[in-house]
């Protein structure tokens, strides 16, 4: 990996976290300490980030500071409006693979606060670390709601980070629903916000049943980052519409593709 796409994923992590140690990056972006400290002090010096002992934080701000900012992202109600019949299709035939009495961990993402909707009423435990899913949730007598921790992401109503991240491997669910920004060709899942990448490999490792949950606009892929390969999910819940090839492919490889 490049030292600009390093520095450009720390700040990245670090403006959505406020701090990160030098073993979280180092993990995170499977490099060296020693190389996530070069990276730092190199931040730091260039007045981009906090240096402080044992990692980084975000640099504050003054009156003649310049903000170096990453691209920008939609907001939650933006991204919602996109595609919204086809997302509600995909989340009530995602929902219909729940079975009463399941744990269901549920991604960040619109189509997955779209599938918290059509659990309304069931007897079933909803774990998320997404405020949308909360916000679905949060008055329904019948489903028991597990909130994980971490830190608020305002623009995208979910919680992130290292705190959300130990929550999620310390949990076994039945069935987890996962979202994404593209799915390849070749089945390899792709995600555009670099700090809910880690979220959603923890939820790989967090349950027994793997169903990814994707529009047919996640088609062609597109993302900056591979959150996974097609071995690690086994259904994918999609539209009508979406690319037949790749849904081929999929077939192919053993995936059970749904469409709706």
């Amino acid at each position: 990996m490049l030292a600009d796409t390093r520095h450009s994923q720390i700040l990245a992590r670090i403006r959505e976290v406020g701090e990160a140690s030098v073993q979280d990056l180092s993990d995170w972006l499977s490099v060296s300490p020693a190389t996530i400290r070069r990276d730092l002090n190199a931040l730091g010096e260039s007045g981009r980030l906090q240096r402080v002992r044992g990692g980084g934080r975000s640099a504050p701000r003054t009156a003649n500071s310049e903000r170096i900012e990453e691209p920008d992202e939609l907001p939650f109600q933006e991204v919602a409006k996109a595609s919204h019949i086809s997302k509600t299709r995909v989340a009530r035939r995602a929902a219909q693979l729940v079975a009463d009495g399941d744990i269901v961990l549920l991604d960040i993402g619109t189509t997955t606060a779209l599938i918290a909707r059509e659990l309304r009423g069931r007897p079933v435990t909803v774990v998320t670390a997404s405020v949308a899913v909360l916000d679905e949730l949060r008055d329904d007598p019948a489903v028991e709601l597990v909130l994980l921790g971490g830190t608020l992401r305002r623009s995208y109503h979910s919680l992130v980070g290292p705190i959300t991240e130990a929550g999620l491997q310390r949990l076994r669910a039945s069935i987890a629903f996962v979202g994404t920004s593209g799915i390849a060709h070749d089945g390899t899942v792709l995600d555009t916000t670099i700090v809910e990448v880690p979220i959603k490999r923890a939820i790989l490792q967090s349950a027994a049943h793997i169903v990814l949950v994707a529009d047919e606009t996640k088609f062609p892929g597109t993302g900056l980052l591979s959150v996974c390969g097609a071995e690690d999910f086994q259904t994918l819940v999609t539209s009508e519409r979406s690319d037949p090839e790749t849904l081929a492919a999929l077939t192919d490889l053993g995936i059970e593709v749904i469409q709706a």
